[in-house]
């Protein structure tokens, strides 16, 4: 029988809670051909095959769903809410009730359920080898390899022995004490695949924690393989032990057939597809039949049915487009409608009130032992390996997850004997407590801004005359690239401080776990590939061609999910001590359920980075450049920037950034200042002299330039603000002007619930709205001024640096 279906102690498990007398296998085998019912007049529906199918369904998938939103807010991963769900439906809690089990799931329902489970899980392994990358392993370090091995050689140690120990001083059933060896192993254990799905749910896959738990996980995971292998090899007598070499051999032979021959053969199929049209229904439904036939090798050569499936997903390219297009089609169908009956049929042979008191308690000791060495095992070894204490406490408890796999692990230790029903049940509690427990610690414990943290402000502002001034510049797709590359240029690249430009290529991860950075080379000549992150290089290549020696690019392709894409953003900020990273607007002139989703992501994404960000942070919303056909800088005869100066932090980096544009000798800068009655608008006297000061020295430097204008507008109250921003339409090119502004002052009043585009803030809202942009493009900045302090190691705002800005020669136009 197939290592997934119901094996004939579950049967006889099962059947001793739900057997009548009138139900006997002859009668379960005779009704699977009651198909389909011809109603509720004529007869009881779940007396057939399709109506009670389509009820099993709906309530699994139904009560795991309301368990993922009940565990939503508490930060639970998914993995939560389905076994609770599979046990809510079991004879736990629900089938406790009287007439539940035997109307829902009746024991003749079990071979059709049982069935669709299988498929559920053979694609569930599918997805978990596409969205992985395997070549990961090449990138393990040797801190990784010692902190994965301990973890996993501490807690093999501490709970065998414990184990055997136990044994010693406890007397327990036959059955549960030769459990508890097999136990103590199983529980050591670590997988990487499910490592790398729980820090996807975390949103902390791409962080430098991520990578680290990731990288460790990868080495954990082969240790084990060899341990157990080994182990089970060890205590086999000789003809078993020849049959699990034949299998071993049969698991070997059949990896080197889908990646030596399978692997080749697609990767040729896509290499043509890729240079025409995309790919069709029929080479992706190809690729379905594919899983199809490996599970059916595995089951055919004796290995685990997941096993094919696996390596069948593993041997796909990950990502775009063909692992992006398999995750799309099978993802959604395959987690919330054929998984669901997966964890059903476990909870309902997991009775929690079966197990004997005493029992529970010695196994649960030793899978403690176990938690307890994993722990221990990567916090010391973490902490040899010089990783911070903080991040040493959290890997240690990360490296105790487990998930869907581990389940399926148990299962097959069951059915092989290895365990008994006892210890089944209470490995599979204990797996529920332990991740619902760890979660909210490392939810807690995990700071994600705290490593973006600097020691000084990096801002345009505070940059010295004669510094190089580096940019992230992000891009999503083409269209925002002569936006981007204009505004570049527009700030003024020169010798006396010349412009290094990260460019980052932002791709929206699907079908994979981990996420990529991919660095480019600039080459003299273009790029006759088509992809279109070639397009964008050679788009910069081109614009650091023509302003060589005062520009230089390296440009990147960051394939993450928009939820922790910031992660890649503001790491290369900080590696690059970047002063200014600039972010494209979210906006789209299309409504199609594509481009929402689209919004949304970058939304998400553009929050984060404006909350977390190591510098300064400059939000260009296009509405010129690109509609009026004109898509670089060096076409206009002449560029009209306005900066609109309110007040405050921001407005003050705003005018940095503008005052490196009044170099440009095509832009011609306006500077219009927002008083209150005739007087500046602020009730602190820190604010008040520093906004007078930049715009002292901006008045001060740009004396005897014919090309800048200062002008001062009077507004009593908000509504006077937007009329000041109603008569700027269509006046100028681009608009820039800050994020925050006080709250307090009257110069906002009555815009405060206007912000539905928290990064754009409440004036940038305005300007950017459809009303009042027409053809002027909008760049919205915030000032970096979040800094780390070493000596109690808080984040706190400082107000000392900005008392320096007087002493700063921030506002001298580069030559």
């Amino acid at each position: 029988m197939g290592s997934l279906v119901m094996e004939p102690d579950d049967i006889a498990s099962y059947a001793s809670s739900t057997f009548h007398p009138e139900d006997n296998f002859s009668t379960i085998c005779m009704s699977v051909g009651k198909i389909n019912s011809r109603g509720i007049f004529h007869d009881d529906p779940l007396n057939f095959s399709v109506p009670l199918l389509l009820i099993q369904l709906s309530l699994a998938s139904l009560v795991i769903l309301f368990s993922s939103r009940l565990l939503k807010y508490l930060g639970q991963p998914s993995m939560v809410p389905q076994i609770l769900g599979g046990i809510i439906l079991g004879p736990s809690v629900l089938g406790r009730t009287g007439g539940f089990t035997e109307h829902f799931f009746p024991l003749r329902g079990f071979i059709i359920l049982d069935a669709l489970a299988a498929f559920g899980y053979i694609f569930y392994f599918f997805l978990i080898g596409v969205q992985m990358d395997p070549w990961i392993v090449k990138k393990i370090e040797r801190r990784e390899i010692i902190i994965g091995v301990s973890t996993v050689a501490l807690a093999l140690v501490l709970s065998i022995s414990w184990s055997f120990l136990v044994l010693a001083k406890i007397t327990i059933g036959l059955g549960t004490a030769g459990s508890l060896p097999v136990v103590a192993t199983a529980e050591s254990a670590l997988s990487f695949p499910m490592m790398a799905q729980y820090l996807t749910e975390q949103k902390m896959i791409n962080s430098e924690f991520g990578r680290l738990a990731l990288s460790c996980s990868v080495a954990s995971n082969l240790f084990s393989f060899c341990i157990i292998t080994l182990t089970i090899l060890t205590n086999q007598q000789s003809g078993e032990r020849f049959q699990i070499l034949k299998t071993l051999c049969s698991g070997v032979a059949m990896a080197l057939v889908i990646f030596g021959v399978v692997r080749p053969m697609i990767m040729r199929i896509l290499k043509r597809k890729t240079k025409g049209e995309s790919l069709t229904e029929e080479f992706i439904c190809i690729i379905l039949v594919g899983v199809l036939v490996a599970a059916f090798s595995s089951q055919a050569l004796g290995l685990h049915i997941g096993y094919g499936p696996l390596l069948y997903g593993l041997a796909l390219p990950a990502g775009p487009p063909l692992g992006s297009a398999v995750v799309d089609k099978l993802e959604l169908i395959n987690s919330w409608l054929f998984m669901p009956l997966y964890f059903v049929k476990n909870g309902l042979v997991t009775d929690i009130f079966s197990v004997d008191f005493k029992s529970y308690l010695v196994v649960q000791y030793i899978i403690a032992i176990a938690w307890v060495g994993k722990f221990i095992g990567a916090l010391v070894s973490s902490v040899y390996c010089s990783i911070p204490y903080k991040d040493a406490i959290l890997l240690g408890l990360v490296m105790n997850v487990q998930g869907v796999l581990e389940l399926g692990m148990y299962k097959m230790m069951k059915q092989a004997k290895a365990i008994d029903h006892e210890a089944f049940v209470v490995m599979c509690i204990s797996m529920l407590l332990l991740v619902s427990t760890t979660s909210p610690l490392v939810r807690y414990l995990y700071d994600p801004s705290r490593r973006y943290a600097v020691y000084n402000q990096r801002t345009v502002m505070h940059l010295g005359d004669n510094s190089e001034l580096r940019v992230v510049a992000c891009i999503h797709d083409q269209e925002n690239v002569p936006t981007m590359i204009s505004l570049l240029e527009a700030i003024n690249p020169s010798k006396r401080s010349p412009v290094a430009i990260y460019a980052l290529h932002l791709i929206e991860l699907v079908g994979r776990s981990n996420p990529l950075l991919i660095p480019h080379k600039l080459s003299k000549r273009p790029s006759s590939n088509a992809s279109l992150s070639k397009s964008i290089v050679n788009a910069f290549r081109l614009f650091e061609q023509n302003n060589s020696g005062v520009v230089s690019v390296h440009p990147f392709t960051a394939i993450s999910p928009y939820v922790t894409m910031h992660d890649e953003i503001c790491t290369m900020a900080l590696d690059k001590k970047a002063s200014l990273i600039i972010l494209p607007f979210h906006e789209r002139y299309t409504t199609t359920d594509i481009w929402e989703a689209f919004k949304k992501g970058v939304k998400i994404m553009n929050g984060n980075i404006v909350d977390m960000a190591p510098c300064s942070i400059a939000i260009i919303v296009d509405c010129g450049l690109l509609h009026n056909s004109r898509p670089t800088l060096a076409t206009w005869s002449s560029y009209r920037v306005a900066i609109l100066f309110l007040g405050g932090a921001d407005d003050r980096e705003a005018l940095a950034i503008g005052a490196r544009m009044a170099g440009q000798p095509n832009i011609n800068v306006t500077m219009v200042r927002l008083l209150e009655n005739g007087s500046i608008a602020s009730d602190n006297s820190m604010e008040r002299k520093l906004d007078n000061d930049v715009v002292c020295k901006f008045r001060l430097n740009m004396a005897g330039n014919y090309r800048v204008k200062y002008i001062e507008e009077v507004a009593k109250d908000g509504t006077g603000t937007v009329a000041v921003l109603r008569s700027m339409k269509n006046n100028y090119e681009l608009i820039i002007v800050g994020r925050r502004h006080e709250k307090k002052s009257p110069l906002v009043f009555g815009l405060m619930g206007l912000d539905e585009d928290k990064e754009l803030g409440e004036v940038g809202y305005i300007l950017a709205s459809s009303d009042f942009r027409g053809n002027s493009s909008i760049l919205v900045v915030q000032q970096h001024s979040i800094v780390w302090d070493a000596k109690d190691f808080t984040v706190h705002m400082s107000r000392e640096i900005e008392d320096e800005a007087e002493h700063l020669p921030m506002y001298r136009v580069p030559a």
